[in-house]
């Protein structure tokens, strides 16, 4: 594995999908080589030694094959790429420090951090910070290595409940006595290790079914190389995006395709660092965070900068997509307030479903489905036409966001329950988001033209791509 330039790697985690033994990298084969010729192996490489040493290129992963190869199921911690990797990151940052004090205007770019809260929250109980404080070191921390503006997902995660609660409604408001035809239910899309599995083992069956919402962290890569950039009179690809995420597969989301903007050569999130990373960079230089000052998160979205940095949105700890479009749902098409929610565990704590009933009668009947194995069952339950869920949240790991394969690993012989409980507990502690207050419908009418306009459809929407299997030799088998 040291040979290759990005790592692969593997884990213990339960529930966890892991790749399996048909990873497949087609590698072209110069012919030229003379028959005979020996190869010698040294820690820098392999030299071909028939008509004098020479260095032989090595193999390369990139994050477009793994998502374009069916050869295995990636998720959680499956993938490792040097291009979304702290390394890269430390190095982009110190070019771009160097071109600040040669004075080279052309190739400086403005480095914007984006953290979620998952993140924050796995940082702060590792380095015993209360939320607040920790949010406001880690933003210190990262300005020291050259951020010029640390953001929350706070805005996004805002814009991600509104475009998919809308989406929703408009789904269910057309559907039809067809239920293949109306595609429903409807199955939560931010989950970047769901989506792939999708794309990857059900394809074109369960495709339509997923919400073509784009996630909290896309739509703030459209916020930071689009309408900031905007803001600051530059262009997207003056803009170095970095993401703070409680999840691997986050960076095969930044890799998509479907968010690389061909005008300015750009994509809408440049690197993915997760926060196991940001716990090895701390220390690699024998820091904590708790020796940082408290310096505040950027708030560029309007003068009216709130007083507290993290926020929930609801209680599911990965978004609130079932809570939030439940409440929504519940009085847009029912007329129905929902002043407490109250799930009832099914198999196990990690499906759970909600119902709203009128006289007896069901009216709306959400999910939420953590892991794997639910998700398995979920899928296998729609294929036989046997589901009646409405809409259903949806994430890889179990307990969801909060529990994200890459989230710190338990410390002292905590066990993983425990420090899941321990980080519901802070999320739960935290003020609750309105997704409707004014910087958000402000910024959802006006730059994104509201619901249904085609810039929102296009910025605030993707597409998914069924990966077909392939059928090789090399990974039949025997």
């Amino acid at each position: 594995m040291a040979g290759f330039s990005g790592a692969l790697k593997l884990t213990d985690l339960d529930d966890f999908i892991s790749p399996s033994q048909e990873c497949i990298k087609p590698v072209e084969i110069k012919k030229g080589t003379k028959t005979g010729a020996k190869i010698s192996i040294h820690n820098d490489g392999l030299d071909e030694t028939a008509v004098g040493p020479q260095k032989l290129q090595k193999v390369e992963i990139t994050l477009q094959d793994c998502l374009a190869c069916s050869g295995c199921i990636t998720s959680a911690e499956s993938v490792l790429i040097t291009q979304q990797s702290q390394e890269e990151l430390l190095r982009v940052l110190r070019s771009n420090q160097n071109y600040k004090l040669q004075g080279n205007v052309d190739l400086i770019k403005t480095i914007v951090f984006t953290v979620s809260q998952q993140s924050i929250l796995s940082l702060a109980q590792r380095y015993e910070l209360t939320v607040e404080n920790c949010a406001q070191q880690l933003c210190s921390y990262l300005k020291s290595l050259g951020a010029d503006l640390v953001l929350n997902t706070k805005i996004a995660d805002d814009l991600a409940l509104l475009e998919c609660r809308n989406e929703f409604v408009e789904r269910f408001r057309n559907q039809t006595n067809d239920k293949k035809k109306s595609f429903f239910p409807m199955l939560s899309s931010s989950c970047p290790g769901w989506v792939c599995y999708a794309e990857k083992t059900h394809g074109n069956f369960i495709l339509p079914y997923i919400a073509t919402t784009r996630s909290p962290q896309q739509i703030m890569g459209v916020l930071v190389k689009q309408y900031l950039a905007e803001k600051m009179n530059i262009t997207g690809d003056r803009i170095y995006h970095v993401t703070v995420m409680p999840c691997y597969d986050k960076k095969l989301e930044a890799s998509r395709e479907d968010f690389f903007d061909e005008v300015t050569n750009s994509r809408d999130v440049d690197c993915v660092i997760t926060s196991i990373e940001i716990e090895k960079m701390l220390e690699d230089e024998s820091k904590e965070l708790k020796s940082y000052s408290l310096v505040k998160m950027d708030w560029p979205w309007s003068s009216n900068e709130p007083e507290i940095q993290i926020w929930a949105h609801e209680s599911s700890g990965s978004g609130g997509y079932a809570d939030h479009i439940f409440c929504y749902a519940a009085k847009e098409l029912f007329n129905k307030n929902q002043n407490e929610l109250n799930y009832k565990n099914l198999r196990n704590p990690d499906f759970r479903e909600i119902i709203l009933e009128n006289d007896g009668q069901v009216l709306l009947r959400f999910a939420i489905a953590n892991g794997f194995r639910n998700i398995q069952n979920l899928v296998q339950k729609l294929k036989r036409g046997k589901i009646q869920y409405d809409f259903v949240e949806v994430m890889a790991c179990p307990s969801g966001c909060l529990n994200g394969g890459a989230q710190i690993r338990p410390q002292n012989g905590l066990q993983i329950r425990e420090l899941t409980s321990q980080l519901e507990n802070l999320y739960r502690s935290l003020p609750k988001s309105n997704p409707e207050n004014e910087d958000t419908k402000l910024t959802y009418n006006s730059f994104f033209e509201g619901f249904e306009s085609d810039k929102s459809k296009a910025l605030l929407h993707t597409k998914y791509h069924a990966v077909e299997k392939n059928t090789i030799a090399l990974n039949i088998k025997w």
